[in-house]
């Protein structure tokens, strides 16, 4: 374990995965917080991906913002559902299960660097979220691969909806095709390196995930093997970190350097969480190629940081 000191409080932090993940302790989340403090925080999350904070039984959606603002930008919910018509996106089994691996909203040029997930309703049993380290999936793909993914760029497409991919028995869910148009009422594609830059860290990172459809002049039955390749050395179990939820739980994850995987194995019980997402940077690669939009205009979600020169 190691213990991250400041001079108002120290944070524990306690890796749960040999390649992701950490749960950190000595934090209140709220308005206000020490900036040494979330300093810290921050130094943690670029190092484990994704970390968790247990024992937020206090937090509103007030809180959640007010700690999430502390952090970067917030965005609007998404930027095709409107959620609460400010920043929260709720993750809500009636309008699907998010069963499916993806990087958050990738289909925009603005890719979100940091998404934060309070439990809300939880089911009881299933549930889990399992997230995968996209960094380390490149570092440890052969050179070989690591030279061909280098020099690619995939089209990202909102018009595959994760949300709503679980079946739907007893015929159409009124709730579910309600969102899935809403998901789907303005197209968006956005061209990405294969492999980008985390703007923070320097690390190259996989650009992958369920919203990839197509990568530049590959044809769609190469694609497919190259994606299936990539993602099953993404996903593999050892570049994993699966998360029980309890009531209290966040969950902060580095949007620029994982994937994750929302299990739907808890039958028609209720799981509702609230997600708030912070803006991130467009994706430079690493022959400093920059993302390109082809469809879709996202001003409306986030404002747009150039590239890092």
């Amino acid at each position: 374990m190691t213990q991250l000191q400041t001079a108002s409080t120290a944070l524990d932090v306690t890796r749960v995965g040999g390649n992701i993940g950490a749960v950190v302790s000595g934090l209140r989340i709220g308005a206000d917080l020490d900036p040494a403090v979330l300093a810290e925080f921050r130094a943690a999350l670029l190092k484990h991906r994704v970390v968790f904070l247990r024992d937020q039984d206090h937090a509103t959606d007030t809180d959640q913002y007010d700690f999430a603002a502390q952090l970067g930008e917030v965005t609007s919910p998404h930027p095709t559902v409107r959620g609460d018509g400010n920043a929260i996106l709720p993750i809500d089994s009636e309008q699907g299960a998010a069963n499916s691996w993806h990087t958050d909203v990738t289909f925009v040029d603005r890719v979100p660097a940091i998404s934060v997930l309070r439990a809300v309703t939880l089911p009881p049993y299933g549930g889990t979220t399992v997230w995968a380290n996209t960094v380390n999936a490149y570092a440890s793909l052969h050179p070989g691969l690591q030279a061909l993914a280098g020099r690619l760029r995939a089209r990202h497409s909102n018009l595959f909806d994760y949300a709503i991919e679980r079946p739907v028995t007893g015929g159409v869910d009124v709730k579910q095709e309600h969102y899935r148009a809403e998901f789907r009422h303005t197209s968006f594609l956005t061209e990405h390196p294969l492999v980008r830059v985390h703007p923070e860290t320097g690390e190259p990172a996989l650009l992958l995930g369920h919203f990839a459809q197509s990568i530049r002049d590959l044809s769609s039955s190469d694609f497919r093997d190259l994606y299936a390749l990539l993602q099953r050395h993404i996903t593999k179990l050892e570049n994993t970190v699966r998360w029980t939820w309890r009531p209290g739980d966040i969950a902060i994850w580095d949007n620029r350097s994982t994937q994750h995987y929302a299990v739907a194995d808890y039958d028609e019980h209720a799981r509702l969480l609230h997600r708030i997402t912070i803006a991130g940077d467009v994706p430079v690669g690493i022959g400093g190629d920059v993302s390109t939009v082809l469809e879709g205009d996202a001003s409306g979600f986030s404002s747009v940081r150039a590239p890092a020169a």
